[in-house]
């Protein structure tokens, strides 16, 4: 790699996979970084994962979004949002599986991805007859996804890996309020201190979440408010005024 850029300064971007799969075990992976005049992370927690000569040059630069949506959320139902291929790595079944423990019916899950796992498929569909309060919609249009997005109360963002969902950032701008699983790259996206986590993999924890957010108007304007603290991180000028600091760093 260092010689096909010819002498050139060098930059490595480290996605979810890379840092959180790879990188503990990877030769290659640990090289590439070695070799890197620059490391850029797509959120701060990323660099607590990094060897410290590594660290010293890593830069964090949040991916941005433009939505151009505001959150319009209806009175009724109380609408649970999921975005998410249906994949291992996203646990994209849980907020189901919290919902099951959930009395209200004014309550709507909308699940919204392609099954990349034809046995999380499955398993959606089986949901989906037995509880009306859940519907898979299956693989939408980008556009369609974020509308959807902002005509809902709440994000459930499920990753057991994550390197920094594009769709926290989405949430963000958009104005509808996140509840995450307490994985490193929800953490570094949100904050240590945001208030909606959850414990990874706990459906009852999360589904007390789901129950406050419903029925605690206090806790639910409190997430809104941690989440629009966080709103400019994910701007595109934010993101060009990043990536422009990385470039004069490695030029002459």
């Amino acid at each position: 790699m260092r010689a096909k850029s010819a002498g050139k300064p060098l930059a490595v971007v480290l996605t979810g996979t890379d840092l959180y799969r790879d990188l503990p075990e990877s030769r290659e992976a640990q090289e590439s970084l070695a070799l890197a005049d620059r490391v850029i992370v797509l959120q701060e927690a990323a660099l607590d994962e990094l060897a410290p000569a590594v660290k010293r040059k890593a830069r964090v630069i949040y991916q941005s979004a433009d939505p151009r949506l505001a959150q319009r959320a209806p009175k009724a139902p109380f609408r649970i949002a999921v975005l998410a291929h249906l994949r291992a790595e996203k646990d994209p079944l849980r907020a189901a599986a919290a919902l099951e423990r959930l009395p209200d019916r004014d309550i709507e899950l909308l699940q919204i991805g392609e099954a990349l796992d034809s046995r999380l498929g499955e398993e959606a569909r089986q949901v989906m007859a037995r509880d009306p309060r859940y519907r898979w919609l299956g693989s939408l249009p980008h556009r369609r996804a974020l509308e959807r997005l902002a005509a809902s109360h709440l994000l459930v963002v499920s990753s057991v890996m994550e390197g920094g969902a594009n769709v926290i950032c989405e949430a963000a701008r958009i104005g509808t309020p996140v509840v995450a699983s307490r994985v490193s790259g929800n953490v570094g996206m949100l904050g240590a201190d945001y208030p909606g986590y959850y414990p990874v993999a706990d459906h009852a924890a999360l589904a007390q979440l789901l129950a406050q957010a419903r029925h605690d108007g206090a806790f639910y304007r409190r997430l809104k408010a941690a989440l629009r603290a966080r709103r400019g991180l994910f701007a595109p000028a934010a993101e060009r005024r990043a990536l422009l600091g990385v470039v004069r760093d490695l030029l002459p």
